[in-house]
């Protein structure tokens, strides 16, 4: 009864998302966004609250992100407007209409089915808009609730009842535009125009999460954003010798602490990682030890007493465990095995490749079960990686898979294997092969969601993005998980880190880095409120203890030095051999050192008509100089996984490709990759060319730029040489980036560039800042900011316990999209 009245909770908070929103007025929210991008105001007059960091009560929490979140859906919509150029009007007639809680159904025949989505927002009118000079009378929103694609029929939910003013009130006020339009489609055949707007898949999740707060584990701790009881030492838990002494020898001590915060079972656990920390190491760790920690005092009869360690299994017993978690060890098809139910299983399914299974011991009877999520599909797929690579430890420190599976869409290539479509098709080719009765494969819809459940319930490790882990596919487990990690999880508004929790969870592990890029946010609105707070930074805020990992192995210490100091109250070290690692010979010139700026005075900003976008052709042309006497001296950096472009505008972006096509033709994305801030962010390269594009004379404003966030994500891609392009006087409004230009003429790693810019490496005048001798080694403790000057030629490789694979497989990997202003 339980899970039906959830159910029930569930649905009815969708219908009030339905009714409010497709209660709107199309034309009216143009004309408000329009009067807004003049004037945002303080959003008193829309009953706009700023997000603080605790909350008395469920009202008060649902009372400050419920409008925020509606001022949010209300910009995708507007950006979806955005693309109307790209969407077409689609011309269809009407089927059949049906009424169902206070919506209409309506049903149309479509062509192309296939272009449209569940949850995808259309916009119906009687006429297209801009056709004439009348504006339409009859127009409204439709969600597109079934997509029938054997029949080309399309089912959209409707709102036709009135508008809804207040979000507080229950009732709808009439409106002439939904009365007509109510009136059209109550007929058959009647001739429409469509267009699609933008997909509310995401976001629709994100509020029935929000609504369910008052069922959501540890509410009263979200709220608070403090623990109200000190950790029990019964609630703690215990690794087991052999696998503690492994995670000592493979973690640093930071790494070590925010490990035993989470076997301390803290209900809400904070994980800090600067870049180059070894969030992911860590991460794995945390895996290795929360499936095989077990605890360390159990409850009987009132008193505590230690774990009683049951002797190993005999080895045919642990052959008859193996067999039936990974079937395929004996040569079977993959999981066509059923798992034991419950009692003492005492193994963890592996996937059978060549990392041996877990030995097994007969004293565990509770296999904990964890979901891994991210809010990019590209985050998300790093992890997998690097488990798929490295795998986990068991309690007797042996190397294994886990069983795990990965759900959502648009996996990567390199960890298709272990995509739910792809162990959906393995398992159904397995069935094909033992069952010669073609009839009982009959109802592929229910034969399919049946393997998909199995599937997920078989896994020890489920991952996914936030926004999936919302998805219908959840609501199907047979138990929830009992650990939550999300990684990235600063990246991510709070209602978005709401959405895995609903399914079940007993301590959850945010990790990320509040300093690093944000969530996305398109609403300026929302955006001034606080709505682009993540979780963990309105925790942080409110004094709740961070783990923070605190020894970085990616970069040079010249290049560390910085950001350690700007964004870290100068708490990063560097790894033991972290300066070896990252010299390089094109240290051996100042202007390819470890940290440079070059200031390009009399470089101009401008703004492609109607783009909100800017480039900086100067800069371009620079960068392109610069790029060309590198690779030619240096040949082993003309290649894509070696040397980066930054820019933190797209535009910029767009002329960067552009002229690297037009100079190396279709393979310029091998010699060099070029992307946005955004589309970095958890990537490293040897080199990484920030073009920074603003560079105006009235110095009023740096616009996006000026997010420190970007800044730090922008400077700490490279391992041993960040080279920042840029007006320093325009850039030194802002007093970051007057702090980072300062840092540079300290370390006498400024140079000011003038037109023509290939005489800047000329011969001549690369010989007078070349770097005369080496710099002594100096290993025995980090270097000090004002110690490592730029005078010495540095050489080696990389050593990031964090970094990607050799080949950088994200490609663009513009999942957060750049936020320009």
């Amino acid at each position: 009864m339980a899970v039906d009245k959830k159910k029930l909770e569930e649905e009815a908070t969708t219908l009030r998302f339905y009714k409010i929103v497709l209660s709107w007025d199309y034309l009216r929210l143009l004309k408000q966004s329009n009067k807004n991008s003049k004037n945002i105001g303080d959003g008193s007059d829309l009953g706009l609250k700023q997000v603080k960091d605790t909350y008395k009560d469920v009202d008060e929490y649902i009372g400050t992100f419920e409008p925020l979140l509606f001022e949010e859906v209300k910009a995708q919509i507007l950006q979806g407007k955005d693309d109307e150029e790209k969407a077409e009007w689609k011309f269809v007639m009407t089927s059949t209409c049906s009424e169902a809680d206070g919506f209409h159904l309506l049903t149309f025949k479509l062509h192309d089915v296939e272009s449209i989505r569940l949850n995808d927002l259309l916009l119906l009118s009687e006429k297209k808009f801009g056709d004439g000079t009348k504006l339409p009378t009859k127009y409204a929103f439709g969600m597109v609730e079934n997509r029938h694609d054997n029949i080309l029929l399309v089912t959209v939910r409707m709102q036709l009842s009135g508008e809804v003013k207040q979000l507080d009130a229950g009732e709808v006020e009439p409106c002439t535009r939904l009365l007509n339009m109510r009136s059209l489609v109550s007929k058959e055949d009647q001739n429409l125009h469509i267009l699609k707007i933008c997909s509310l898949s995401t976001i629709v999740r994100e509020y029935v999460a929000l609504r369910s707060i008052s069922s959501l584990p540890f509410k009263d701790l979200i709220l608070a954003a403090s623990e109200s009881n000190s950790i029990s030492e019964d609630r703690a838990w215990e690794i087991p010798r052999p696998l503690m002494e492994s995670i000592e020898s493979n973690h640093n001590k930071s790494q070590l602490d925010a490990i035993r915060v989470g076997v301390s079972h803290k209900r809400v656990v904070l994980i800090q990682g600067p870049p180059g920390t070894g969030k992911t190491q860590t991460i794995l760790g945390l895996l290795s030890a929360i499936l095989h920690a077990t605890p360390a005092r159990v409850n009987s009869k009132g008193k505590s007493q230690g774990i009683k360690r049951g002797p190993e299994f005999p080895i045919q017993e642990k052959y008859n465990q193996w067999q039936k978690a990974s079937p395929w060890l004996s040569g079977t098809n993959p999981r066509d095995a059923k798992m034991p139910q419950n009692g003492d299983d005492g193994f963890f399914p592996t996937t059978g490749n060549e990392l041996k299974p877990e030995v097994i011991n007969s004293s565990r009877k509770y296999r904990v079960r964890v979901l891994v999520c991210a809010p990019s599909n590209s985050a998300l797929d790093e992890i997998v990686l690097r488990l798929l690579n490295t795998g986990i430890r068991d309690e007797n420190n042996h190397a294994y898979n886990p069983k795990i599976v990965r759900i959502g869409l648009k996996p990567h290539h390199s960890v298709l294997t272990v995509s739910m479509d792809y162990l959906m098709e393995q398992k159904l080719a397995g069935v094909d092969f033992q069952t010669s009765d073609k009839h009982k494969q009959g109802g592929q819809g229910r034969e399919r969601d049946s393997i998909r459940a199995s599937i997920l319930d078989e896994a020890a490790i489920v991952f996914s993005t936030l926004s999936f882990s919302g998805s219908v596919l959840f609501s199907k487990l047979n138990r929830g998980f009992d650990v939550v990690i999300i990684d990235e999880a600063a990246q991510a508004v709070e209602p978005a880190t709401l959405v895995p929790l609903a399914n079940g969870c007993k301590q959850l592990f945010l990790v990320g880095d509040p300093v690093q890029l944000p969530a996305t946010v398109i609403s300026p609105i929302a955006e001034k409120f606080g709505y682009g707070t993540s979780l963990f930074k309105r925790f942080q805020r409110a004094g709740y203890e961070v783990s923070m990992l605190k020894t970085q192995y990616r970069m040079h210490p010249e290049i560390r030095s910085f950001p350690s100091r700007e964004f870290y109250d100068g708490a990063l070290e560097d790894g033991s051999d972290v300066v070896n690692q990252t010299k390089r010979s094109w240290h051996e010139y100042r202007c390819f050192g470890p940290f440079c700026f070059f200031d390009i005075h009399e470089g101009k900003e401008s703004q492609p008509s109607g783009s909100g976008s800017w480039v900086n052709e100067d800069e371009v042309d620079f960068v392109l100089a610069m790029y060309h006497n590198m690779v030619t001296r240096y040949p082993e950096l003309k290649s894509s996984s070696r040397l980066a472009i930054i820019s933190p505008y797209r535009h910029q972006v767009k002329v960067f490709r552009d002229r690297f096509r037009s100079t190396f033709g279709v393979e310029s994305d091998k010699v060099v990759d070029i992307n946005t801030v955004d589309g970095f962010q958890g990537r490293e390269k040897d080199v990484a060319i920030f073009s920074c594009v603003r560079a105006s004379k009235e110095k009023k404003s740096i616009g996006f730029v000026a997010d420190f966030r970007r800044m730090n994500v922008g400077i700490t891609r490279a391992r041993s040489s960040v080279l920042v392009v840029g007006s320093a006087t325009t850039l030194k409004i802002d007093k970051h980036w007057q702090n980072l230009v300062e840092s540079a003429e300290q370390r006498n790693s400024l140079f000011k560039v003038s037109k023509p810019y290939k005489d800047f490496f000329s011969d001549e005048n690369l010989k007078s800042m070349a770097v005369r001798g080496l710099v002594p080694e100096r290993a025995e403790a980090p270097l000090d900011e004002m110690e490592v000057q730029a005078t010495g030629p540095i050489y080696g490789n990389p050593g990031d316990m964090d970094q990607e694979p050799a080949e950088d497989h994200y490609g663009d990997g513009d999942d957060g999209g750049d936020g320009e202003d």
